[in-house]
């Protein structure tokens, strides 16, 4: 007898309950109201996030995960990340504070890397040793 197989066009109702009071039934409710061209400013500012605090904080994420990106990369990642008009506007704010946590980021990492070195020391004097050698 073989293990039992799931036909793969099947509609199978979630047997997951919500973890939270008042979220509606099943498990991937959407906690922003829905999306259009013409309300993506307002859904950003109802979960608290203003399009400065935004993109800084997506560009500095970008900056630890991707280092060194060249100007036109930033600009094609930014459309990718950000595809509705109404962001548009931020992007030269967003280029900054990527190449701003990018200078932040290399600065530690050289920090990091000076630290972790061990102090050299000099060799006052290197008189001949013996070898011994061994078959």
């Amino acid at each position: 007898m073989g293990l039992p197989t799931i036909p793969a066009k099947e509609v199978v109702p979630t047997p997951l309950d919500s973890l939270g009071l008042g979220i509606g039934p099943g498990h991937t409710s959407f906690y922003m109201n829905a999306l259009s061209n013409d309300n993506i400013p307002q859904i950003c500012s109802e979960v608290g996030l203003t399009c400065e605090s935004c993109t800084a904080e997506t560009a500095r994420n970008l900056a630890a995960v991707c280092k060194g990106l060249p100007g036109k990369m930033v600009a094609q990642l930014f459309v990718q990340i950000y595809p509705n008009s109404a962001c548009a506007p931020m992007h030269r704010s967003f280029a900054s504070h990527y190449r701003e946590a990018s200078v932040a980021l290399a600065e530690t990492v050289t920090e990091l890397v000076e630290e972790s070195l061990p102090q050299r020391r000099e060799v006052g004097s290197a008189g001949p040793r013996m070898m011994a050698a061994v078959a």
